[in-house]
């Protein structure tokens, strides 16, 4: 997978660590962890489930039947565990550097609100 990886695939990857899981338990697992803000439809979960098993970062686990429906259960492999894992060092790298450059700037006022008199580098304007 390319990175950056996309937010589903991310979360996807990171609810299989705890185990295999069928496609509903998947989806309700990667709302969760999100915090609501990625939820799938089925047919968006099997699109990304097939691109996953295609790049070898998820395998089938088993299947089992469950009122009458086959439930397919996909477990994490090595490679999707390397990948998640290179996600999480580049996220992390990322809010680092936010989280500098936002200390250092720390002094400038919020959108919207004046500068404090005298601030700024070229000084008033007109003098």
């Amino acid at each position: 997978m390319t990175s950056p990886m996309t937010e589903p695939a991310f979360f996807a990857l990171t609810a299989l660590v705890a185990g295999p899981l069928h496609g509903y338990a998947l989806l309700t697992e990667v709302e969760e962890l999100s915090g609501g803000r990625v939820s799938m439809k089925v047919g968006t979960l099997y699109g990304l489930l097939d691109r996953l098993t295609a790049e070898a970062f998820i395998e089938l686990d088993r299947e089992e039947l469950h009122q009458g429906r086959t439930r397919r259960y996909h477990r994490l492999t090595g490679p999707g565990r390397e990948a998640l894992q290179a996600e999480v060092e580049r996220q992390a790298a990322n809010a680092r550097a936010a989280s500098r450059r936002l200390a250092a700037h720390s002094a400038l006022p919020a959108p919207g609100r004046p500068k404090a008199a005298g601030s700024g580098a070229a000084g008033a304007v007109g003098a």
